[in-house]
């Protein structure tokens, strides 16, 4: 065990859970309307906890354990429970318990991110239902394998350091199938309620996202001091280009505007944060702002399809983007991302719409347009984030 690489990774693990549980959280929750804010925070909040759960029972077998003579598609169930996982067993320089948290909350934000496309009309039981499957089902064996060690995309030859694919392009496809399925929001003409909680969620997730990036290395290195730089370089570019374009489109650059940008900017350094310099960064970067906010007026008026919150214009454009750029500036074949891309989406496409159409026999995809009306908060949980008679 190295003390140095193993404190770094529970510092990582830290930080990324920070990026869920409140960044992410309230990045989303300010850019709904008042009455839905509550919800937004619970299905955070409960993921996180399911998702915990799940990964400890499953996920992380089927993700990195010895799939045996079907190992380079899954790792089997050989971890399940963490068999095995003792204090004092290592996953390279660090003890693979470390591993696991760390790797959990990676698993948590993932279906975390899909959120944002079905806020203001969704069940509560199809959101826990809906995550939990497509975590064991679509995002662990993705996990499996783009990381780990026989993974078919790995041994291919892809290149993604923290997620493009496996954490970006899995959630904003996903979002997009469930956002197809859910439909529109009656009344979409209501401004963020809260911008300042989306800049405060925004910077606390550009923070975590240093333990996201840089702690993918599983160790501390100059590589690590690396990716920690051209992180912080792609997300300043990218919200600042997302600025100056939308200021060249509508005549002014607005706070949410500028802070989506910065979230672009992350996404798409993701995948490429071990693999490019910081000029090339900001590159990236400066392309990301643009790029994926053409994007999200393509989904809404031209796809017709209500991604509430453009999880797949800015998570999954970011990180396909992101992922593509590997290939232009070194570190992998166009042959290796684009194929594993491609599979990757084809798989997470249909899966997630078998998993719609399953879970939504059970538990009511949408809530009663009454309901809807009234706000989330009350109509599912029975509470109010704001007392507007005081």
């Amino acid at each position: 065990m190295n003390a140095a690489d193993t404190a770094w990774i529970m510092t990582s693990t830290v930080l990324v859970l920070f990026m869920t549980l409140p960044g992410l959280a309230l990045f989303y929750g300010g850019l709904v309307r008042s009455r839905n804010v509550l919800s937004v925070l619970m299905h955070t909040m409960a993921i996180a906890c399911l998702m915990s759960i799940l990964w400890l029972m499953f996920g992380y077998s089927i993700a990195f354990g010895d799939g045996g003579a079907l190992n380079a598609y899954w790792g089997g169930l050989g971890k399940v429970f963490l068999t095995g996982v003792t204090a004092d067993s290592m996953t390279g320089t660090i003890p693979e318990i470390v591993f696991f948290a760390f790797q959990m909350t990676f698993a948590i934000i993932t279906p975390a991110l899909i959120v944002g496309a079905y806020v203001e009309r969704v069940g509560f039981g199809f959101v826990l239902t809906f995550s939990g499957l497509w975590m064991l089902i679509v995002y662990s064996p993705v996990v499996h394998w783009v990381w780990a060690a026989g993974g078919w995309a790995l041994e291919l030859g892809t290149v993604d350091l923290a997620g493009g694919i496996v954490v970006h392009e899995t959630a904003g496809l996903a979002a997009l199938v469930v956002a197809f399925f859910l439909g529109p929001r009656k009344d979409k003409s209501k401004p963020p309620h809260n911008p300042g909680y989306v800049m405060l969620g925004a910077a606390m997730l550009w923070v975590g996202w240093f333990g996201f990036n840089a702690g993918s290395h599983l160790s501390v290195s100059g590589d690590a001091g690396m990716t920690m730089v051209v992180t912080h370089i792609s997300a300043a570019t990218a919200s600042l280009s997302w600025a100056a374009w939308e200021r060249i489109k509508y005549g002014k650059s607005s706070m949410v505007g500028l802070v989506t940008g910065t979230i672009a900017g992350l996404a798409a350094i993701t995948p490429a944060s071990g693999s490019v310099t910081p000029m090339e960064a900001m590159l990236i970067g400066a392309i990301a702002g643009v790029l994926t906010q053409e994007m999200c007026g393509l989904i809404k008026n031209h796809l017709k399809i209500d991604d509430t919150l453009d999880v797949f214009a800015v998570h999954g454009v970011g990180g396909i983007f992101g992922t593509l750029m590997i290939a232009v500036f070194g570190g992998a074949t166009w042959a290796a991302q684009l194929t594993t891309l491609g599979v990757v989406a084809v798989y997470t496409i249909v899966v997630s719409t078998v998993i719609v159409l399953l879970v939504k026999l059970i538990f009511p995809i949408r809530v009663s347009e009454e309901d809807e009306f009234t706000g989330l908060d009350i109509a599912s949980h029975g509470e109010r984030a704001y007392d507007h008679s005081s």
